[in-house]
C-alpha cells in the first residue's frame, strides 16, 4: 500500500521528511519551494487516492502561482501540527 492511500499516512510521512529535511539544515523557503514542487508534481502526475487528495487535487487546478504556493506552505504547517 503507498503512503498515497490514506491521508493520514500521507501526513505523516510528510512530516517525517519534513523533520529531517529540518534536520539537515534546509531553510524554510527551501522547505516551501521543495513542497510546491512536490504539490505541482502531484497535481500533474498522480491520480488522488481519497477524497482529501481530490479536494488538493482539485484546488491546485484552480489556483494560480501565488495560491499553490499557499497551498503548499499550508501542507507544511499542516504536517508540523
Amino acid at each position: 500500500m503507498s503512503v498515497l492511500d490514506n491521508w493520514k499516512q500521507w501526513q505523516d510521512f510528510l512530516g517525517d521528511r519534513l523533520e529531517h529535511a529540518q534536520n539537515e539544515g534546509m531553510s524554510e523557503g527551501a522547505i516551501n519551494n521543495l513542497a510546491f514542487q512536490i504539490g505541482d508534481y502531484l497535481a500533474n502526475q498522480v491520480d488522488p487516492k481519497n477524497e482529501q487528495e481530490r479536494i488538493l487535487s482539485d484546488m491546485w487546478s484552480v489556483a494560480d502561482k501565488a495560491e499553490q504556493q499557499a497551498i503548499a506552505n499550508i501542507m507544511v504547517k499542516l504536517v508540523r501540527e
